[in-house]
């Protein structure tokens, strides 16, 4: 996992499931795992956004943000954010969803460019420090991204590190040990 990056600040023109638009800098803290997304491409339909919600629901309490992103770079006419508030409600998709910002004069709207997206489904991870550790295009397995987003989730929130004392009973990177 890349560590050095600190990931780029999204740019949206609106937001849907959630109250108020939400910006890296608010969910500084959280893991954060961005899935970037069409709703007219059939990875994304059969396996990005159910794993996306998925991961939502299982993490929602346990410091995970999961946070989709309608990236449209093609088939911009069809893919509207009223279509997409309906593709919403039939998807039963309850986790917050950017509308990326359209680039005046490009295909390629503007969060896209910024993350050198290769297309949809992409992953996207952002540790609790605000740096990207993982970008992935195409499918992701189940397992391995929950081994990923637990080690995320494992990590110390100040320093990035692998927490080292989670129970209080003599817990090391390498096991834990019963407290006499």
């Amino acid at each position: 996992m890349n560590t050095s990056v600190v990931a780029p600040e999204w740019q949206v023109s609106c937001w849907f499931n959630t109250r108020q638009p939400l910006s890296l800098a608010q969910l500084r803290g959280k893991v954060v795992l961005m899935h970037a997304f069409q709703m007219l491409c059939p990875g994304c339909v059969s396996h990005g956004v159910p794993q996306a919600e998925r991961a939502h629901r299982a993490y929602v309490n346990d410091g995970l943000a999961v946070i989709g992103l309608h990236t449209v770079f093609e088939h911009h006419e069809a893919m509207t954010p009223l279509a997409l508030e309906a593709f919403l409600h039939e998807y039963r998709v309850t986790h917050p969803v950017a509308v990326d910002e359209a680039v005046a004069g490009e295909h390629i709207p503007a969060t896209m460019q910024r993350y050198r997206l290769q297309g949809t489904p992409s992953v996207i991870l952002i540790d609790r420090l605000g740096r990207l550790r993982m970008q992935e295009f195409g499918r992701i397995d189940d397992l391995q991204l929950g081994v990923l987003l637990g080690q995320l989730l494992a990590e110390n929130a100040d320093t990035g590190a692998l927490a080292t004392d989670v129970t209080g009973s003599g817990c090391t990177p390498s096991g834990c040990q019963v407290a006499p």
